[in-house]
C-alpha cells in the first residue's frame, strides 16, 4: 500500500467511552509502503479508575496514570500526529467510539473513515483459527510487536496484519494499488460475496 495509513489501538478503563469510562494509553503508528514510518504513544490521565481487572490485563496502573500527561493534551498532540492521514484499528468499532469521544471533548470531529482489520481478516482470511489480533499474529507468522493490550505494540500487530490483508489482496486477486478506500468498501461486502466481488475489481 503506497498511501499512508495511521493505525491506531487504545487502552481503555472500560467499554463504553463515558465520564467514568476513558482512554487509558493511545498508540499509533503510520504505515506506508509496507514500513512503519514513525510511531505515536502515551499514557493518557483522564481522572479515571482502573480496575483491578483491566489493570491484570494491560499492566496498566493507577499510579502510572497519576503521574501521565492528561488525556486532552495526549489527543490534540495524536490529532495533529493523524492529521487527515486515514485510520485504521483492529476491532474499529471499539477504537472508533473511543477517537470521536475524546476528539469531541477538544470540539473536533473526525472526517476519516476507519478501515477494520478485524472485519477484513474475516473476509480474506477465513481460514484462521480465529480473528482475534494475537492469534492472526501466530497464525500468519507475523512478527510479535511486544506485550500485548498494551496501545503501541497492538497498533503495531495490527499494522502487520493490514499489510499481510494488502499482500493477500494483490497475491491472490491480483490488485494492484490497494488503497484505504477500497478496504471501507471491501470490509461491508459480506463474506459470502467477498470473492466474487474482488474478481469483478480485478476483472
Amino acid at each position: 500500500m503506497k498511501q499512508c495509513v495511521a493505525v491506531i489501538d487504545f487502552e481503555t478503563n472500560g467499554i463504553t467511552p463515558g465520564r467514568d469510562c476513558r482512554a487509558t494509553e493511545i498508540g499509533i503508528v503510520l504505515l506506508q509502503q509496507g514500513q512503519i514510518v514513525d510511531r505515536f504513544q502515551s499514557l493518557m490521565n483522564a481522572g479515571v479508575w482502573v480496575p483491578p481487572m483491566i489493570e491484570a490485563l494491560t499492566g496498566i496502573s493507577n499510579a502510572m496514570l497519576k503521574s501521565a500527561p492528561s488525556a486532552d493534551a495526549v489527543m490534540r498532540d495524536a490529532a495533529r500526529f493523524v492529521g487527515a492521514t486515514p485510520l485504521v484499528a483492529h476491532n474499529a468499532s471499539f477504537d472508533r467510539k473511543f477517537w470521536d469521544f475524546e476528539l469531541a471533548r477538544l470540539g473536533l470531529a473526525r472526517e476519516q473513515d476507519f478501515a477494520c482489520t478485524l472485519l477484513l481478516s474475516r473476509r480474506l482470511l477465513p481460514q484462521a483459527p480465529d480473528h482475534k489480533l494475537g492469534t492472526l499474529t501466530r497464525w500468519a507468522k507475523l512478527p510479535a510487536a511486544g506485550r500485548a493490550h498494551r496501545a503501541l505494540a497492538d497498533a503495531e500487530m495490527a499494522a502487520n496484519l493490514l499489510q499481510h490483508l494488502v499482500n493477500t489482496l494483490e497475491g491472490q486477486f491480483a490488485l494492484s494499488a490497494v488503497e484505504h478506500r477500497l478496504l471501507c468498501k471491501l470490509q461491508k461486502v459480506t463474506a459470502a460475496k467477498v470473492k466474487q466481488y474482488l474478481r469483478e475489481l480485478s476483472a
